[in-house]
């Protein structure tokens, strides 16, 4: 009987720990201590994201959904592509490429998750925990695998338009919700392997995760921080799910077990075990936080990082947790964002030419992500490589894209950067060289 009571308030005292910190939670709280975005960084989140928003459009035309701005800005002429869940026959989320005459861009844009259809929920459960390793890190199974997919298809097409434009545009992945976790690692593939879109180089080769899935291992997350871009609205619960998918849906009959797993686990296991497990996935790349709530409404402000530490640990307890999540609103927010970050950057007198002001912030982006390889070294995050390390990587990698290969398959490339055990698990092959 003393044992039974003796669990019992070792239970009251860590769930009502737990709630204490939970319901004094709040979204704003996360990137509290990050900086500002500017103008310049920002500018593209809110047109990629009515890029992913016409993926959602039978008809570009004759469009049903109604942007911020009213209508969308994209040309439908420039769209030369579009694939519905019928032509991807379950492999992965419609998605649509567009060539940006005016930005110079070339955009695979992918849809989110959509509710009627199993076969992207059979892309989401696809995964068990350390199951699936890339790049020195672990991924989330059914995103890659739908990721090489997509490049299989498409792969011949992209080289092709970015060869037709003079090797001048920028290549740019884009997706939300499912489809970011897909964008994400398509993005992480074609790092790897450049030589198969035409020896594109790294600095051109762009990823824009909106509302991301948690797809990546924390040293994956940073390590192509200067490629990927994640955004993310308010309290968002997605990015902040570390329970597996699969766990969740198995779940949702018993959400009270759900919970007090949770609250164990929370108020017991320490921040340093979670960050030292491998195989625990993150959300992806440099962090852009639109905060528009504290205790109330104001207007929308931007902060960026790359978090290592405390990189969205824990779920709001919200109303908003889960519209947050919309595409629509993460589109009308960050296109208000935008505008207030102009007008603050217009009333800020200039103390030096433009130019010499973007090549700073070039400079700040590019040291805060040293800085944060170099924090996960300090940390012993596993798999995480140090600035020499990672500098050296891509210089093989600029160097491999110089070369012509045979035409390969993309899951080759997959099975070529790690093998199965004799145990079956995949591992990474450490012994791994790019092809020069």
């Amino acid at each position: 009987m003393s044992v039974a009571c003796g669990l019992e308030c070792v239970f009251c005292v860590g769930f009502s720990r737990w709630a204490w910190k939970r319901c004094t939670h709040v979204g704003s709280d996360d990137s509290a201590t990050w900086t500002s975005a500017t103008p310049e960084e920002f500018e593209p989140i809110p047109r990629i994201s009515r890029v992913i928003l016409a993926v959602y459009e039978p008809d570009l035309r004759n469009p049903k959904i109604s942007p911020s701005l009213g209508t969308f800005d994209l040309n439908p002429d420039w769209v030369i592509k579009r694939v519905t869940h019928e032509k991807t026959l379950g492999r992965s989320p419609p998605y649509i490429i567009y060539i940006d005459h005016n930005h110079r861009e070339i955009v695979l844009a992918i849809r989110g998750l959509n509710l009627a259809k199993e076969s992207d929920y059979k892309i989401l459960l696809d995964n068990k925990l350390g199951q699936k390793m890339l790049g020195g890190g672990f991924v989330h199974r059914g995103l890659l695998k739908s990721a090489a997919w997509v490049l299989n298809q498409e792969s011949e097409t992209l080289r092709r338009v970015w060869e037709e434009n003079g090797k001048e545009y920028d290549l740019v992945f884009a997706g939300h919700s499912l489809g970011s976790g897909v964008a994400a690692l398509m993005a992480v593939l074609v790092v790897n392997k450049p030589e198969m879109i035409g020896g594109i180089p790294r600095s051109k080769i762009r990823c824009f995760a909106l509302a991301p899935a948690r797809c990546m291992s924390l040293n994956l997350a940073v390590k192509y921080a200067d490629v990927i871009f994640s955004v993310i609205l308010q309290d968002d619960f997605l990015p902040r799910t570390a329970t597996p998918l699969e766990d969740i849906f198995k779940s949702v009959f018993c959400l009270p077990c759900l919970l007090f797993l949770v609250c164990l686990r929370d108020t017991f296991i320490p921040e340093g075990r979670k960050l030292r497990d491998p195989r625990r996935l993150y959300a992806p790349g440099r962090i852009y936080h639109i905060v528009e709530r504290k205790f109330c409404r104001f207007p929308p402000e931007v902060r960026t990082a790359i978090p290592v530490d405390g990189r969205f640990e824990h779920i709001v307890l919200s109303s908003n947790a889960t519209s947050d999540h919309a595409i629509l609103w993460i589109e009308r927010e960050a296109e208000k964002a935008l505008q207030i970050l102009r007008e603050k950057s217009s009333e800020t007198v200039a103390t030096m030419p433009p130019k010499e002001k973007r090549m700073e912030r070039l400079n700040t982006l590019e040291k805060e992500h040293k800085d944060a390889l170099e924090r996960a070294v300090s940390l012993n995050i596993p798999h995480a490589v140090s600035t020499a390390e990672e500098e050296e990587e891509c210089n093989n990698g600029d160097a491999s894209a110089e070369s012509k290969t045979k035409k390969k398959n993309w899951d080759e490339v997959v099975e070529k950067l790690f093998h199965r055990s004799d145990s079956g698990e995949f591992v990474f092959n450490d012994n791994f060289v790019p092809e020069r």
